[in-house]
């Protein structure tokens, strides 16, 4: 794995991050409520790879379901920059918003790979029967 520090934002870039990713790693789609909603396409970063650099009085946090994990929103522009997973296989991480990434380019998009997960299902480890639309 190899880790690179990215900076990122929400939309009108009233919260900041930094988070280190290695982007060749897998990247996820999911079609739970809230992911397809927002059309949310996380990275993971270890606990110890994220650093909120702006914007922490900013942030909304919307919990539901279990109440395991974190979803936060930009007060002013309503986008989600990451979330936080409290109860994962790899312990708390955190699910970087790969759209709020800056400087990767549309190639550098294409080449993520992706896993599809039926969350809807709660079936965290297989892929929904339809993912296309995700």
């Amino acid at each position: 794995m190899v880790l690179k520090t990215y900076e990122g934002s929400c939309h009108c870039g009233a919260v900041r991050f930094e988070a280190d990713l290695d982007l060749a790693q897998d990247s996820f789609r999911c079609n739970c409520s809230i992911c397809r909603r927002s059309r949310f396409w996380p990275a993971v970063a270890r606990e110890d790879g994220f650093r909120l650099t702006a914007g922490q009085e900013m942030l909304t946090e919307y919990l539901f379901n279990t109440k395991k994990n974190q979803h936060f929103f930009c007060k002013v522009c309503g986008i989600r920059p990451f979330g936080v997973g409290n109860d994962t296989q790899i312990g708390k991480m955190y699910g970087i918003n790969i759209g709020c990434l800056e400087g990767v380019t549309e190639e550098e998009l294409s080449r993520i790979p992706i896993v599809y997960v039926d969350g809807i299902n709660d079936r965290w480890q297989e892929a929904p029967r339809h993912c296309s639309h995700l």
